[in-house]
This record gives C-alpha cells, sequence and structure tokens, in this order.
C-alpha cells in the first residue's frame, strides 16, 4: 500500500517539474488530508462526488450543506473554487487509516465482461457489465478510476480474485445490495424512462410539512449548484452532486413526485426522445448493468421520460449535461434509493441551496 502511495506522490511531483505550465498539485500529505475529508462527508452522506483526493468544488459544496445540516459555524470562502478548504470544527480523526487493502474477488470478476461499443451492438448483449475488474473496485470504493490507478500502478490491468490492492477507506458500494434495496421493483423487464409515464400527472402542488413533522422527506434539485438534498422537514439531511439537463434538454423545473423506483433497469435508447422529447420508431433497448446509461437505479418521476437516476460514467457527474434527467454516480444513487419511496416530493428549481445555507454565507468574494 505505502509503495503504491509513494509512486503516486512521486508522479505528482515529475508532473510538476516537467516543464508544463500546469498548476501546483497537492503533495503527499495534502492527497492523504483531501481524501479524508471526502471519505467524511461520504460515510455522512453528504457525497463529494468521487473520491480522488483533490479539493474539488462537490467536496466544498458538500462540506458547506454538512456545516449547515450540523449547525456549524460558517467559514469564509466555503465554496470559492480558488479557496483551500477550511475543516475548522470538523472532527476527521475516526478516518484511519485514509487508504486500506482490498483483495479481489469471484464476484468482482463476475461483474466483468464483454461491453460492445454503441448502442446498436449494446441492444444485442444480455447486461452490460462493467469493462475491467478495475472500473468495478474503483466504483466498489467510489473512486476516480484515474486515483485508483494511480493508487496501484502497473496492478490494475489484469487483476484478479486473490490480488491486494490500495483504495479509499470509504464504506464499499456492493452490487449485490442493489437486489434488496428497499422500496423497488424486481421487475426483469423493467424499461426506465416508461416507468410511471401512463399516470404522468404534471406538476405536483405538495403539502408543506406540519409543524414538528420532521421525519417527513423531499427533494430538492438545485441546477444551477448542481446539487440533490434530503431534506426532514426543512432540514438538510443528506446531499449529493448530481448531472442536470442542458439548455436543449433542460431538467423540469417544477414540483415532482416520485412515483415508482426500478432496480437494474432496462434503458429505452431512442435519439428523438433525448433530444426532442418525442418517442420514434428507431430506438435500441439496452439491457441492464452497471454500464447501462442510466446506471443500475432509476427513481421515476410523475414527469414523462424523467427520472432521478445512476450513470455508467461517474467522471460526468456535474461536467456533462444529460438529456433532462437528474444523474447521480451509482453509489450514491443507491443510497438516495434507500431513503426515499413513492409519494415523496422533489422540488427542482434554480435556486443556489449551497450559496445560501448558513455556512456559506461568507462565500461571495
Amino acid at each position: 500500500m505505502k509503495i503504491g502511495l509513494h509512486l503516486l506522490f512521486a508522479s505528482v511531483l515529475l508532473m510538476a517539474v516537467s516543464g508544463h505550465a500546469a498548476p501546483p498539485k497537492p503533495n503527499h500529505q495534502q492527497i492523504e488530508q483531501n481524501t479524508r475529508l471526502q471519505i467524511f462527508l461520504d460515510n455522512a452522506n453528504f457525497g463529494p462526488g468521487k473520491i480522488d483526493g483533490q479539493q474539488g468544488e462537490f467536496t466544498k459544496k458538500a462540506l458547506a450543506l454538512y456545516r449547515r445540516a450540523k449547525d456549524l459555524p460558517a467559514v469564509a470562502n466555503s465554496t470559492n473554487p480558488k479557496a483551500p478548504v477550511d475543516t475548522t470544527g470538523l472532527d476527521l480523526s475516526g478516518i484511519e487509516p485514509v487508504f486500506t487493502s482490498y483483495t479481489v474477488t469471484a464476484d468482482d470478476l463476475a461483474n466483468v465482461g464483454e461491453l460492445p461499443s454503441g448502442p446498436a451492438a449494446q441492444a444485442k448483449v444480455k447486461r452490460l457489465p462493467y469493462a475491467s475488474v478495475a472500473e468495478g473496485v474503483a466504483e466498489k470504493f467510489h473512486c476516480a478510476l484515474k486515483f485508483f490507478k494511480e493508487l496501484n500502478p502497473k496492478k490494475t490491468e489484469k487483476l484478479k480474485p486473490g490480488d491486494q490492492v490500495t483504495v479509499p477507506n470509504v464504506k464499499p458500494f456492493e452490487m449485490g445490495e442493489v437486489k434488496s434495496l428497499q422500496p423497488g421493483s424486481e421487475a426483469k423487464a423493467v424499461i426506465a424512462n416508461e416507468l410511471g409515464e401512463d399516470k404522468d400527472s404534471g406538476p405536483t402542488k405538495t403539502e408543506a410539512p406540519k409543524e414538528g413533522d420532521t421525519a417527513k422527506l423531499s427533494l430538492h434539485v438545485g441546477v444551477k449548484d448542481e446539487m440533490l438534498e434530503v431534506l426532514a422537514g426543512d432540514k438538510v439531511v443528506a446531499a449529493f452532486p448530481v448531472t442536470v439537463g442542458s439548455q436543449q434538454t433542460a431538467s423540469p423545473i417544477g414540483k415532482w413526485t416520485v412515483k415508482a423506483i426500478a432496480k437494474f433497469p432496462n434503458f429505452r435508447y431512442d435519439p428523438a426522445m433525448l433530444k426532442k422529447g418525442e418517442r420514434s420508431s428507431d430506438f435500441h433497448m439496452l439491457p441492464p448493468g452497471p454500464n447501462n446509461p442510466v446506471g443500475v437505479v432509476w427513481i421515476a418521476l410523475n414527469k414523462k421520460g424523467i427520472g432521478i437516476h445512476g450513470t455508467n460514467d461517474s467522471d460526468s457527474i456535474g461536467r456533462n449535461a444529460s438529456h433532462g434527467c437528474i444523474r447521480l454516480a451509482n453509489w450514491d444513487i443507491v443510497r438516495l434509493a434507500e431513503m426515499v419511496k413513492a409519494g415523496v416530493a422533489v422540488t427542482v428549481d434554480d435556486a443556489s441551496g449551497v450559496a445560501t445555507a448558513p455556512a456559506a454565507a461568507a462565500a461571495k468574494p
């Protein structure tokens, strides 16, 4: 494990002296501190996005929301991308060790298989598995694949059961746990973007939680912040980074309701539906699996073709626009599905929840 870490930090140093005009890279101690914070937030259900040892925007947003949820004092520049992270008031000592060893299992290998390129070829296979053991293990530990490879130089190309690798010390995302999610749907032929659409009733008029009803959950998606907040009454209890729609296919602003939850859904890949919202006969039905475009869970809303779902590319969260849906990393969508059920209210708006939070009040430049 130490060898892998030392090589990672050596590679950072080489990049720094290679003559390229790149921004300064974190050193050994900074990477460990950054990863410790990311694991702390992830364990508390305030997702920092992929764990990568960096002080990225989602780490800072998650930290600001965590401070707000725990009524911690405000910290200046808490979401400023150029300001260093301030962990004042946080006890990170419980995250030890930061990195740990993991032994690759036969189940890890079973989740790997043929992954054709393109929707036409993908529609002809029975599942869309991980393309490599490295991809699967990186996702299991909420880790950027690039970071996983840096932690394990020259070890990730041909991993097999019994091999030991270094991973962030976070609670693993187990593919087998998806099947036991409650509530959900065990239907084998569920088509994600058709689930519940026959009951599309338009925006929902939701009741405000009554005084003292802190157990009433609702979701808030801020399209500007690209964060999904889980609320108990008016208190944030969890938050996860998301990808939202583009200007062409914007995520639907309004108040909606969770209609159903599907595990390992199929997905109807229909370019006309994705781009224009109009179904066509030119489509491909993609089978389930972690590399299905909607990931391993689909949470249907009462809006035709729109849902909150996983992804086949955790690197895309917050970076590439969706086709109107709300996309989370697979490890985050599974946790969200454990919290919600049919009937939960969902508000999608362009308000900036992170920026208006008490903990981020001093974040303006």
